[in-house]
Order: structure tokens, then C-alpha cells, then sequence
């Protein structure tokens, strides 16, 4: 139930978040292999390169629209605004998406949506 004058959206994010959180946790304290092999691969992919962190990010923002990845869109545009993307960026990020994943990624465009206006992303004043 959501609490009084916090959007039902938040409330999801800060739901997702915790439970990201958590799994981390219990997969480092498991100690697993598999989950650390990941999370080098994970620093590896997103290292400066010739792409930047933050078009990396751009990149799998529109990637997680497409995969529908609730989990996975809140976290690369959270990394994509924290790199230094923009509204307009991000937005184009999930136009691609929605471009790549035809009629089913406009649903998860409306999340990643939710997840911009809970960053307090905006589109710039012309």
C-alpha cells in the first residue's frame, strides 16, 4: 500500500532499490563465483573507453526498455544521470528502445519515464 503523499512510482523504485540492494548483499556473502565474475565484467563494461561511461549507459538503457527490465532500467538511468546524461539524453536512449522493441517496449518506456521524473530529470527551457 502506498504511504500517504508518496507517488505509488517512488514507492516501486524504492522497493526495486532495497531489493537490489539485498540480493547484493546475500551474493557477496555467499561468497559466489558466478556473481563476482559479474560484477568485474560489470566494472569492465562500463570503464571509460572509446564509448564513455555514460553513452554505455545510454546504450543499455535502451536495451533494458527493450528487455523489459524494470530492475535494469532504474539502475542504468540512475548510472546515466549520476555520468552526467540528460533528460533529452535519457529520452532518446528509450526512443531507441521503443524503436528496437516495436509496440511491447512503449509499456516499458512508461517506467523508465517514472524513473526520470523521480530523479527530477526535466527537459530543458528553450
Amino acid at each position: 500500500m502506498p504511504t500517504k503523499g508518496v507517488p505509488r512510482a517512488m514507492n516501486k523504485l524504492e522497493e526495486l532499490t532495497a531489493l537490489r540492494k539485498r540480493a547484493h548483499a546475500q551474493l557477496l556473502a555467499s561468497k559466489s563465483k558466478v556473481y563476482e565474475g559479474f560484477l568485474a565484467m560489470e566494472k569492465a563494461a562500463y570503464c571509460d573507453g572509446a564509448l564513455p561511461k555514460k553513452q554505455k549507459e545510454l546504450i543499455a538503457v535502451g536495451i533494458s526498455v527493450v528487455k523489459n527490465c524494470e530492475s535494469c532500467m532504474q539502475w542504468h538511468i540512475e548510472q546515466a544521470a549520476a555520468a552526467g546524461a540528460t533528460f533529452e539524453e535519457l529520452l532518446e536512449a528509450i526512443e531507441v528502445g521503443i524503436e528496437m522493441g516495436g509496440g511491447p517496449a512503449t509499456v516499458s518506456a512508461r517506467f523508465a519515464l517514472e524513473v526520470m521524473e523521480s530523479l527530477g530529470l526535466k527537459p530543458r527551457q528553450s
